[in-house]
């Protein structure tokens, strides 16, 4: 073979080498979020910030989360799901209340929840125990210092999962709406005092 034959092909097999990396290198996740107009993290209600927030405040208690903060125009909460002995998840749930048009007496929900997965980080050590003439033998044994270290944390994205909890809030709303209640005493209208009666003259 030709020595500049050579000479020709071994920098265009490395430059296509390159460009087959190149192609292969996974797009950045920030390159996916489009921030087109959706659904899948909001919804409009025809209620007050207040009210729609603390209908969704009701709907995660229903569910078993925890409610770190809550307000009238925010909710966030957490709950914990167990898998096995050495991993659980967290989700973290936040919610913000807005309205759609100031004085339009309709309100926008924002919601975004947060999974966190940890796994068990364990720290073995080794006890060494003398049997005389044969040396000594290492015994393994599961130190105090395992703890759960956090291996991962994602946004859910499924718009499904959202669609139940916004299902939800809206079950809590309406069952506010029809609540009937009692009227305040302190409403009722006074009545007037009764007329003096004329003394008749004898």
């Amino acid at each position: 073979m030709p020595l500049s034959f050579l000479r020709l092909s071994i920098p265009t097999a490395l430059a296509a080498l390159l460009a087959a990396c190149a192609s292969s290198k996974p797009t950045p996740v920030f390159q996916h979020e489009e921030f087109e107009p959706g659904s899948t993290y909001s919804r409009s209600f025809t209620a007050s910030e207040a009210q729609t927030c603390e209908a969704a405040r009701r709907a995660l208690l229903s569910q078993g989360y925890v409610v770190s903060s809550a307000n009238a125009d925010l909710v966030n909460a957490r709950k914990s799901f167990q898998r096995d002995g050495d991993s659980h998840v967290e989700i973290e749930f936040r919610v913000v209340c807005a309205p759609e048009v100031k004085g339009g007496g309709k309100t926008l929900v924002f919601v975004s929840a947060l999974q966190d997965r940890y796994a068990l980080k364990k720290s073995n050590s080794s006890a060494s125990l003398g049997v005389g003439a044969f040396g000594s033998v290492s015994l393994p044994f599961t130190g105090s210092d395992d703890a759960m270290v956090k291996v991962a944390s994602e946004t859910i994205t499924a718009a499904t999962f959202y669609d139940r909890y916004f299902k939800l809030v809206t079950r809590y709303l309406t069952a506010a709406e029809t609540e009937v209640v009692p009227p305040d005493p302190a409403d009722k209208p006074e009545m007037p005092p009764p007329k003096a009666e004329m003394p008749v003259k004898p």
